[in-house]
């Protein structure tokens, strides 16, 4: 089990780490890192790793393994490959990473305008999609651009916490997607929440976010889809909509 540390801290860019595996693939698993993987539609990290000497192992891509638990990262081809037991320094593409907190943070405020059951998302560095099980079409893209970015503006204190499963069994509206549950096993389930003790939004999330809603920035509803009888998709972009 590799330790995430972006879990409780999603702004740690670099770390040390030491090699604890490695994959057939030349994926590289470590005791810890600040890499969060692909998962629920927010993309794995990029970066690269230092070593002793001073050469660079560059990563395209971090996945999970054969669990949640397990954090693979996979180099660009024809890096050199480690040795197992030695350690590295852990570096993120931080740039991208910090478009990706913003991207993920405004899913969720838009979660919270449109109330629906989600149904689909994805996040991107320069436009995130969201799907709402939404039967009605009457959904206006400035009406909802406004409201988003009244909390924005608002700058709600953004912050995680923990409850166990039973917690979130006895609690089953904090889930707002309609087709994936949150990931069990560990026996805890982690929390996003918005505003003072959450009372902006609150829901099971695994992803790394900013801090506080103003760190979003301007974004906007560039596009409405209907995708299907009782399926809508909404696209969100980074700046303010255009004239």
């Amino acid at each position: 089990m590799t330790e995430a540390l972006f879990r409780d801290d999603a702004y740690l860019s670099t770390v040390e780490a030491t090699v604890t595996g490695l994959r057939d693939d030349g994926g590289i698993v470590l005791d810890r890192t600040v890499f969060y993987a692909t998962s629920g539609g927010q993309p794995g990290d990029t970066g690269h790793f230092e070593r002793a000497d001073g050469t660079l192992i560059k990563i395209d891509a971090t996945i999970t393994g054969e669990t949640k638990a397990d954090i693979v990262h996979l180099p660009e081809a024809g890096q050199p490959a480690p040795a197992i037991g030695e350690t590295l320094v852990l570096h993120i593409d931080w740039k991208r990473r910090y478009k990706l907190m913003r991207m993920h943070t405004a899913c969720h405020i838009l979660s919270v305008v449109l109330p629906y059951p989600i149904t689909g998302a994805a996040v991107g560095e320069d436009e995130s999609r969201v799907d709402f099980d939404l039967s009605e079409a009457s959904a206006d893209k400035t009406e909802l651009t406004d409201k988003m970015m009244a909390i924005v503006t608002a700058n709600h204190p953004i912050f995680t916490r923990w409850i166990t499963d039973a917690e979130l069994d006895a609690n089953p509206g904090l889930v707002k997607s309609a087709n994936v549950k949150p990931p069990r096993g560990l026996g805890r389930i982690r929390l996003v929440c918005i505003g003072e003790d959450g009372a902006v939004d609150t829901q099971p999330c695994g992803g790394t976010h900013v801090s506080e809603t103003q760190e979003v920035g301007d974004i906007h509803i560039g596009k409405i889809e209907k995708k299907g009888k009782e399926n809508r998709r909404f696209r969100i972009r980074f700046g303010a909509p255009p004239a």
